[in-house]
């Protein structure tokens, strides 16, 4: 039985597992498959439309179309939707457009504020887009124009890859109920993990990575206004929003960039803070926070000495006096023997330099970190491996899966095994055992009988 269309559409057709579309009409066919999968299984569901502001509850209805008309149309455009997808609570509707990009296609911020203008024309509330480009968040659009319009009409996020990793979590941590809907979400999987589908991930670095090395191999200087350097810039955020989706997929939970509340509050001073590094440092650095474990996982790329080094910093325990002792706490929690390319950076009170040693030398000589620091005893560890990755860094596709490789390879074999400090709980005095002992009387008694040590 057919569905009847809301009255703002015209035309459209509700999303179907099963499309009737042309074999050439990869983007339609995902769409489609997509938005109907939305609809039927509800943990998926749930989970995308909180990035957009919806709590799906139980007295929720989910409808999803495809190949829509609104019914207030310029006469002189030709853009179209993708789908719609509508939340009914009782008698409230939310309401948004849906546009999507496959493969190597990528949306067109012209284009979205085109649907945007669909969208309060036609009382809808937000515009969703789907695409192989990646967001940090879902509410924070990859495209710049996007951010910075005026529009009072919102527009979410999802790349393929956070969807495909959104079904993947529901499965693995065993979300899902309903035993058909979880058999149906596992198909929405393997669909869009097949080539077929279109999706894929962030797999190569632009060919100005390859020149910003040649200007830093031959001592020039990076200038912020320069546009490459943007340009890198802009591909290192997709691949490390990629790389956060991989580490989720690996480890079962949402593992996702740690930014400072200045830069998430403020996207423009976080990208001029980070070409600031770039120009200065000739560096390019992520953290990554992975729920429970010891510390974010911090990743900084070097083009001066063409290396990526991964690590967690770690504050040093406060109830053990001696650099020595500090240490040992830290080189205990290393299991792993492959620590060929591992090395601890001290942090130290005060104004004091850091230091860095590599583990190897540590285990052979822990005094080797208290030359020259006698007096004092170090605040934090930073435990890091620092990998050398010569001519392959500056290839645009080795590049992207050297990082994919160490990031996980570092928490595998280190950063599991590490814990964190924790100021232990206070004991009870000597001599006061109970209540009594602390009653004015008893305290007067004390205070009769008090010298100072």
């Amino acid at each position: 039985m057919n569905q009847p269309l809301p009255e703002y559409l015209v035309q459209g057709e509700v999303a179907r597992l099963f499309p009737v579309l042309a074999t050439t009409s990869k983007e339609g066919r995902t769409t489609s498959i997509l938005l109907a999968c939305l609809a039927k299984i509800d943990e998926l569901g749930r989970d995308l439309l909180a990035s957009a502001g919806q709590r799906i509850g139980a007295r929720s209805k989910v409808e999803t179309y495809t190949e829509v008309v609104p019914a207030k149309l310029p006469t002189d455009t030709k853009d179209r939707p993708d789908g719609l997808i509508v939340v009914s609570v009782g008698t409230r509707e939310w309401r948004a457009f849906v546009e999507a990009k496959v493969a190597g296609a990528e949306l067109d911020a012209e284009q979205i504020e085109r649907y945007r203008q669909l969208a309060r024309d036609n009382d809808l509330d937000c515009v969703i887009t789907i695409s192989n480009q990646f967001a940090t968040t879902p509410t924070s659009h990859p495209l710049e124009l996007v951010k910075k319009s005026r529009s009072k009409i919102p527009v979410i996020h999802w790349s393929w890859m956070y969807i495909l990793t959104t079904a993947d979590l529901l499965i693995s941590r065993g979300d899902v109920s309903n035993i058909d809907q979880l058999m149906l979400l596992n198909e929405l999987r393997r669909f869009l993990s097949h080539e077929s589908a279109g999706v894929k991930g962030f797999d190569r670095m632009p060919r100005e990575w390859t020149t910003l090395n040649q200007l830093v191999s031959s001592g020039g200087a990076i200038s912020p206004k320069l546009a490459e350097a943007r340009i890198v810039l802009e591909a290192w955020h997709q691949e490390t929003r990629d790389l956060s989706l991989i580490m989720s997929r690996l480890t079962g939970t949402h593992v996702e960039q740690r930014l400072p509340r200045h830069h998430t509050a403020d996207p423009s001073k976080r990208l001029n803070d980070e070409i600031a590094m770039l120009c200065d440092k000739k560096q390019l650095g992520v953290s990554l926070g992975v729920p429970d474990a010891a510390a974010p996982i911090e990743v900084v790329v070097d083009l001066s000495r063409r290396s990526v080094d991964v690590g967690m910093t770690l504050r040093a325990p406060e109830d053990k006096k001696s650099t020595k002792a500090r240490l040992n706490w830290l080189l205990k929690q290393i299991k792993n023997d492959s620590i060929q390319d591992l090395h601890v950076r001290l942090s130290w009170p005060g104004r004091s330099a850091q230091t860095q040693h590599s583990v190897v030398d540590l285990r052979a000589n822990i005094d080797l970190a208290s030359e020259e620091k006698a007096q004092l005893s170090p605040t934090s560890f930073h435990l890091f491996e620092s990998k050398l990755l010569g001519a392959k860094f500056t290839q645009l596709t080795n590049f992207i899966s050297e990082v994919e490789s160490i990031v996980p390879a570092f928490y595998g074999s280190f950063g599991l095994a590490l814990s964190s400090w924790q100021k232990p709980a206070p004991t009870l005095k000597a001599g006061r055992d109970d209540a009594g002992d602390v009653s004015t009387g008893a305290i007067a008694d004390e205070s009769e009988t008090f010298e100072p040590e």
